[in-house]
């Protein structure tokens, strides 16, 4: 699952704004379409009102989640800088940059806009969320907690703080106290909110997936696609379902369906793996040919696929000079955990066990329950001679994964 709490952004505040029922403005239209639909009538009914251009970029940006579609933020910008046009500087616009950021993954950025408002409006909830997103995904999880903590503060129970409360006790290794808290955000959804209410379906499958619960992840994979058909998230997951099971043809159709709605490199990273599993060596190598090609061209930019890059080159084309740079690349950007088991497992591969172990007993001493990362630190500690460690960090593994250590944990 690609950046998770990059989607959590989103998660219920353009609903809250704009929750109205499917059957009011046609159930055909997803939430996010009768969002936009609503605010361009409001934009051709006056296009001198700077909120029916905010209205429509949160939209837009919520159309982005719904298809994962980037050129959806594309579209926001421009509305926003309609909205500017007319009322420079106005705080709901400012407060929808922030999110475009995020959404854009431009998370230094993000986070020095949402420091900035957060002083304008020290009690604005979303605000503080802002700060726990860009937090999260620059690695500062001390002040992502405490940006966390004040939403919840300033009022208990709402569904934004919810939603990164638990994914913050997903990083700390508190996976059934992260599945409490979406249940909790699952049950306050609106029904309308179909999409919303599937992403945090999606999210608890991927928590009970993540502790080898492959049957429970299943069940609310099919609920999730049942409330939003063709879901990309829930088909992205339901693959790593199937390739727990070691059905890896069915993986393959899965994330050759989400590919074709969603075709980012890191999806295709995903499919070259399940095409290789499942014995097709010939259509993986091609993949992997096209997902390097797709993850360079992406590579220096904010929203790349560099983690994705980094594992190709150490695990299958065996470039390990060319996986370091690309790790050290993006460690200088962002310290998340999931950047420094790839900055590891990059240090390992180039025969740099000392600095590998290191930054993984970093990644992992956030809390983080991941069976990948496991099983990196479990061969980095044998490398370095260390039988002990490297025998618990495989049992770690094999417990997550089911019993096996064959599969990659969901990320």
């Amino acid at each position: 699952m690609k950046k998770v709490l990059v989607a959590i952004w989103l998660f219920v505040c353009a609903g809250t704004l704009w929750a109205q029922s499917a059957a009011q403005q046609g159930d055909k239209l997803t939430p996010a379409q009768q969002g936009i639909a609503r605010a361009q009538a409001v934009i051709d009914k006056n296009a001198k009102d700077y909120e029916g251009y905010n209205a429509l970029a949160l939209a837009l940006a919520r159309r982005a989640r719904e298809t994962s579609d980037p050129s959806y933020y594309a579209q926001g910008q421009q509305a926003l800088q309609k909205s500017f046009a007319i009322s420079p500087g106005n705080y709901d616009g400012e407060r929808i940059a922030v999110w475009l950021l995020l959404g854009n993954h431009e998370f230094a950025a993000a986070l020095e806009k949402a420091t900035a408002l957060n002083k304008r409006a020290p009690d604005d909830v979303m605000v503080w969320g802002f700060l726990t997103d860009s937090n999260v995904e620059l690695g500062n999880y001390g002040d992502a907690e405490k940006a966390a903590q004040w939403m919840l503060n300033l009022r208990a129970g709402n569904l934004p703080a919810l939603t990164r409360a638990a994914y913050l006790r997903e990083l700390f290794g508190d996976p059934d106290g992260a599945l409490e808290l979406m249940q909790m955000a699952l049950d306050s959804t609106p029904p309308s909110e179909v999409e919303d209410r599937a992403w945090v379906t999606t999210q608890m499958a991927h928590l009970k997936l993540a502790e080898g619960k492959t049957t429970q992840a299943e069940e609310s994979l099919q609920q999730a696609l049942a409330l939003f058909p063709g879901y990309h998230y829930a088909l992205g997951n339901l693959a790593k379902v199937r390739m727990q099971q070691k059905r890896y043809d069915e993986a393959v159709v899965l994330l050759q369906k989400r590919y074709e709605d969603a075709p980012h490199a890191e999806n295709l990273y995903d499919l070259a793996v399940a095409l290789q599993k499942a014995g097709k060596s010939t259509e993986a190598a091609k993949a992997f040919a096209e997902f390097e090609r797709k993850s360079l061209a992406e590579t220096f930019k904010a929203d790349n696929s560099n983690h994705e890059l980094i594992l190709y080159y150490a695990d299958y084309a065996r470039n390990p000079a060319k996986a370091l740079e690309v790790a050290r690349r993006e460690y200088a950007c962002r310290h998340d955990v999931f950047t420094l088991d790839c900055y590891a497992w990059a240090l390992h591969v180039n025969g740099q066990d000392v600095e590998a172990r290191k930054q993984l007993d970093a990644a992992l001493a956030v809390g983080i329950q991941d069976a990948k990362m496991f099983r990196h630190a479990s061969q980095i500690a044998m490398k370095a001679g260390d039988e002990a460690a490297a025998t618990k960090y495989s049992k770690l593994a094999a417990e997550l994964d089911g019993g096996t250590t064959t599969v990659a944990s969901a990320r």
